[in-house]
């Protein structure tokens, strides 16, 4: 017997004290003892210790008769009860199942035996869709609990997600970290050797475990539910839910350990990273992979070829020399490219002084700044616009109202009526479909708005030496760097401004 209920738990003690007594009044009986897992369902033999071990002490001859309560208490799964039921039987042993009053031994049993199977999995299955009709209605009233299983968090006093502090700073730095450009090997490099454990208490950080804090959704105060679900209540499988089931977002929902900003930005980061282009023909892996270990790593690109540049050791005259190579020149030559080589040092200060050139105009820049938010936020005039268009709707709804009623209450011409109707709802059509141009025109500009404003906080951290700025920071404000033939450098910004600059030096 099994038993999978609170209810059935506590009747354990019972349900013993009556098969005992029961098999004790037989005297044909001899009691072989009693088989029980407790709180677990019966819809899958394999997870049940006590059930298997039954049958092993069968397979061994310690039993020869089975009495179970019914065929729901013996298995809920039609192929295991069939199954076992016939195994026992091979072995001249039987199943007497009390609610049906039904014994395994009886060759019309079978047929019974299969339907009252159905009629178990059915029901099992019918409990398993209740409970998850049940949860799915919590987590569409945001009533479900929160999950303690992440960094970060406890569970306060109040019974309400709480941070911890000494746990954020790390979740902090983890975000911080990626965007200055570095690796998720980099960061677990780092966090082994900090004073911090993983959410199961290990000492040691999975790359894993680094990638699923940058795209949970709770280090930003949202829950995403049902994110997994259970396949059926037979194999109790946990699948990744890629759409087969709704999922439920509660925005807000406990305090935040990173801001949205830095939570999106990461998440575009993460996505650029994985959609690197293939750069050659000849490169092992389909996509090129990031590399965050050197300050100017993926930054650097061949304007002959489009490919990156990878950093590389020179010896010349016996003296070492770090030098920056297109990787298509390096594997194919320079029939497949012409591009040059440059320097460590070179490139490096060449970045700089461009880049310096750049901020002591800052404050110019940041003036064309502003006046580009002040002319955004204006909304170049699609205010207005979008005002004499709902005006123009709703004029045109009254129309329809008042040509609606008189098509009701007329005995005249309803057929002029009807085409007057039908030309006014194209036009309703028309001004709507305008209106959702103009409105999306204005979300563009409001998105174009907060890049900017992104940018313009990124300069304002730096004064105008921007040599100051460390160079894990390069990836802050800069897109590519473009290594031109002629031996000039342009850098594209993150704003999408480009600045050109010569190469230093020979």
């Amino acid at each position: 017997m099994s038993t999978d209920s609170s209810d059935q738990l506590e009747s354990y003690k019972a349900q013993v004290a009556y098969y005992t007594d029961a098999i004790a009044k037989n005297p044909k009986w001899r009691f072989a003892g009693i088989y029980a897992d407790e709180g677990l369902s019966g819809t899958q033999a394999a997870k049940r210790d006590d059930f298997l071990r039954m049958i092993k002490d069968c397979e061994k001859g310690k039993i020869d008769y089975i009495i179970t309560k019914s065929v729901a208490r013996f298995a809920r799964n039609t192929v295991d009860a069939l199954k076992y039921v016939r195994k026992l039987k091979a072995l001249g042993i039987g199943v007497y199942f009390e609610e049906q009053c039904l014994d395994s031994l009886k060759s019309e049993s079978e047929l019974a035996l299969g339907i009252y199977s159905v009629l178990a999995q059915a029901e099992s299955e019918n409990i398993s869709a209740n409970v998850r009709w049940g949860i799915q209605r919590r987590m569409q009233a945001g009533t479900f609990k929160f999950r303690y299983n992440l960094v970060g968090y406890k569970k306060g006093a109040d019974g309400q997600p709480e941070i911890v502090p000494e746990e954020a700073k790390y979740i902090r730095d983890i975000f911080n970290m990626y965007l200055d450009g570095n690796s998720v090997d980099q960061i677990k490099e780092y966090l082994d050797s900090a004073p911090i454990k993983t959410a199961t208490g290990n000492d040691t950080w999975s790359r894993n475990a680094i990638r699923n804090i940058l795209t949970n959704e709770r280090y930003v105060g949202d829950m995403l539910l049902q994110k997994t679900y259970i396949e059926n209540c037979i194999t109790k499988k946990s699948r990744k839910n890629r759409g087969e089931m709704p999922k439920y977002l509660i925005s807000n929902n406990h305090p935040a350990i990173i801001d949205r900003d830095t939570f999106k930005k990461v998440q575009a980061e993460m996505s650029k990273r994985r959609s690197k282009p293939r750069i050659s023909d000849k490169t092992i892996t389909p996509r090129g992979k990031f590399c965050g270990k050197y300050p100017l790593s993926d930054l650097l690109v061949c304007d002959c070829c489009g490919s990156r540049y990878r950093r590389c050791m020179w010896i010349s005259g016996g003296k070492k020399k770090i030098m920056w190579r297109c990787i298509s020149r390096i594997e194919h030559g320079a029939s497949v490219c012409g591009s040059i080589s440059v320097n460590d040092e070179i490139i490096h200060k060449s970045v700089y002084k461009a880049i310096n050139e750049y901020m002591v105009k800052k404050n110019d820049a940041m003036q064309i700044l502003l006046s580009e938010l002040e002319r955004q936020l204006g909304g170049d005039d699609y205010a207005d616009d979008l005002y004499n268009i709902e005006n123009s709707i709703r004029e045109l709804d009254r129309k329809m109202e008042e040509a609606a009623i008189l098509e009701a209450t007329t005995e005249g011409n309803k057929e002029r009526i009807r085409e007057e109707i039908i030309g006014l709802s194209q036009q309703i059509v028309a001004l709507r479909n305008e209106k959702s141009i103009i409105e999306e025109k204005i979300m563009s500009s409001q998105a174009r708005n907060e890049d900017l404003k992104d940018f313009s906080k990124e300069l304002s951290l730096y004064n105008s030496d921007f040599a100051e700025i460390a160079d894990n920071k390069l990836r802050r404000i800069i897109e590519e760097i473009r290594i031109k033939t002629d031996r000039s450098i342009v850098i594209i910004l993150k704003n999408g401004e480009q600045i050109e600059g010569p190469l230093l030096g020979k």
